[in-house]
């Protein structure tokens, strides 16, 4: 299973609060990888669950929160070891409730819907800019290099490089892949509009309560949603979700629907969560099959990832990420008997020497006699 979601290590507590650079509403610089804790034992029962792979974003604060990483879900003691070779960055958005409150609150920029939509803008405008002198000085580059070198004078001098205009250039490009933390059906579709403006694309929404309301939109677009099976009303902007949206989502022409966690509990039972949008669905009729509903976990997520030619589905030339469950994964039942991350066995329930604990959790449990 190839599931988003993002940085903030357990247990939780100020350590660990390294989700958010809330000094600034777009901080497109930060990188997730950086606040990425190797020792949170979440990874571990997250593999327990059958997760094999996921990516770990910045939070939902800042208009853009930075970039997010893809990471495989093995033991390690380094990020770098953790990382999901070549996968491309995805690049965190957040429009909404989160950051005009949160900036709103401290007198600042923004503080309503038309703040946030102005602040996406000019962080655009700045990087369509920053490309703009990149492709002057690799013209003017080309012809001093084409040039008589008796007479073409000093080399050109490349534009200053900076790190946050970097990254947006890179969604600009299609390098970088863009997650949009969004619940409104309205706002998902003036998000796509900014998208179109400028010429870029939205690879999935993140929450989208209200996502059902466009579900043809998303699929006609292109653009996956990765949703809770029944979270909502916890704030105003989430009060209009229904259990049915993964399912309707779906049942759009091309629609991508994917089972996300935003959860460190969550994140354990994501089988039980298709499973309930699963059921949703099929009581209004939509007829989904277990087969089917997979898709939600693994090629689905997987495509929004960027790795689909890698993981997601079993084939041969792929990378053996398997997860060997003790029954159908949509019983409440159902627990995860083996776990195997690029070929590898990485957890065997039957097995404990194949029962990685996080460092933090050493010593912190009694000692069983057999």
């Amino acid at each position: 299973m190839c599931i988003p979601t993002w940085v903030c290590a357990s247990p939780g507590m100020s350590a660990h609060n390294d989700g958010n650079e809330m000094t600034a509403p777009t901080t497109p610089n930060v990188w997730a990888e950086h606040s990425l804790n190797p020792n949170d034992p979440g990874f571990d029962t997250a593999r327990a669950g059958g997760v094999t792979s996921m990516q770990i974003l910045p939070g939902s604060a800042n208009l853009i929160g930075g970039r997010g990483v893809t990471i495989k879900n093995v033991p390690a003691t380094t990020y770098q070891a953790m990382k999901f070779p070549d996968a491309p960055h995805g690049l965190k958005f957040a429009c909404g409730e989160n950051p005009k409150r949160v900036y709103g609150s401290k007198g600042a920029a923004p503080m309503t819907n038309m703040g946030n939509v102005a602040g996406y803008r000019k962080a655009f405008l700045d990087a369509q800019e920053y490309m703009r002198a990149q492709d002057e000085f690799t013209r003017k580059l080309v012809v001093w290099e084409s040039g008589d070198k008796g007479k073409r004078g000093d080399r050109p001098t490349p534009p200053k490089t900076d790190l946050a205009l970097e990254t947006l250039a890179g969604a600009l490009r299609g390098e970088i892949l863009v997650h949009n933390h969004c619940y409104r059906a309205d706002e998902m579709a003036t998000m796509i509009d900014l998208s179109e403006e400028f010429s870029f694309k939205i690879t999935a929404f993140h929450h989208g309560v209200e996502a059902y309301k466009i579900a043809d939109l998303l699929a006609k677009k292109g653009v996956c949603a990765a949703l809770w099976a029944d979270w909502w009303g916890f704030k105003m902007e989430a009060l209009d979700g229904i259990q049915e949206n993964i399912a309707f989502v779906d049942a759009a022409k091309n629609g991508c629907a994917i089972v996300h966690s935003d959860s460190g509990e969550g994140i354990q039972r994501l089988n039980q969560e298709a499973a309930k949008a699963m059921a949703r669905g099929n009581r209004a009729g939509l007829g989904i099959t277990p087969e089917h509903a997979i898709r939600w976990l693994t090629a689905n997520a997987a495509k929004a990832l960027g790795v689909a030619d890698r993981v997601g589905t079993l084939e041969a030339g792929k990378q053996a990420d398997v997860v060997i469950w003790n029954g159908t994964p949509f019983s409440v039942y159902a627990k995860a008997e083996q776990v195997f991350i690029d070929g590898a066995l990485r957890y065997d329930r039957n097995d404990r020497s194949t029962w990685h604990q996080a460092d933090v959790m050493l010593g912190m449990q009694k000692e069983v006699t057999p």
